[in-house]
């Protein structure tokens, strides 16, 4: 008999959606329960030591941190997502780290209190993306033809900066070809659109606006807005 899967989440958080688009690709029967993370309940701090999300319930055992989680569904489910051959494995596990470090360089940015320090992050994360387009096999995912792990951490790297990019033109993404192709591709996976909710763009921009940050003045100033039942974003004019 196959244990349930729970997946216990927070709608904004990008490590949920990492195991979302790996459950949903492997075909995995699965419930999402999302929590609020700044009152968390009790259960969730008996599961999760570290407060932070996602875990995933299996049966009575709880699993936490979004790398370990992928691995052990890969050990686990249908479809897998790694290469089999051992050292494209590791370059890809190595690839998952980098875009850990990149999202917290995307913290950096949007938490940045002063342009000073946005524009530090914001040449820093230019160079990462560069490193990743010189990277990239030229196919439509990550390594070519078949979508793996590394897909499904870019995938909710990307999502931020479909807002990102109604605020300005940070050019962090700019003159990068393969990129934007796999980014393009990314955008209309069907796991990668359901990993999250149509109202993500509009919870994103609240909480960016909230941060008060360099970044949030930015949102003011440019009259972003959100628009339509579907999520889709816009800039007001």
């Amino acid at each position: 008999m196959t244990e349930a899967l729970l997946l216990v989440s927070h709608k904004l958080c990008p490590y949920v959606q990492r195991a979302v688009i790996s459950l949903t690709e492997k075909q995995a029967p699965f419930e999402r329960l999302d929590i609020d993370l700044s009152n968390k309940p009790d259960w969730f701090k008996a599961l999760s030591p570290l407060g932070k999300t996602p875990v995933l319930k299996v049966g009575t055992s709880a699993i936490f941190e979004s790398a370990v989680i992928l691995e052990y569904l890969e050990e686990t489910q249908l479809n897998p997502l790694h290469p089999k051959d051992p050292l494209r494995r590791a370059e890809h596990r190595a690839a998952i780290e980098f875009g850990s470090t990149i999202l917290s360089d995307i913290w950096g940015l949007y938490a940045a209190p002063a342009e000073a320090a946005f524009e530090a992050k914001r040449q820093l994360l230019g160079d990462r993306f560069a490193w990743i387009e010189k990277r990239l096999a030229g196919g439509p995912w990550y390594d070519g033809a078949a979508f793996s792990l590394v897909d499904t951490v870019f995938g909710p790297v990307f999502r931020y900066f479909d807002v990102f990019d109604l605020i300005g033109d940070f050019g962090i993404l700019a003159d990068k070809p393969k990129l934007a192709r796999w980014r393009a591709n990314l955008a209309n996976r069907a796991s990668v659109i359901g990993a999250v909710s149509p109202e993500y763009p509009q919870i994103l921009l609240d909480f960016l606006i909230a941060r008060k940050s360099h970044l949030s003045r930015l949102i003011e100033a440019n009259g972003v807005r959100i628009a339509g039942a579907n999520g889709r974003t816009m800039a007001a004019s």
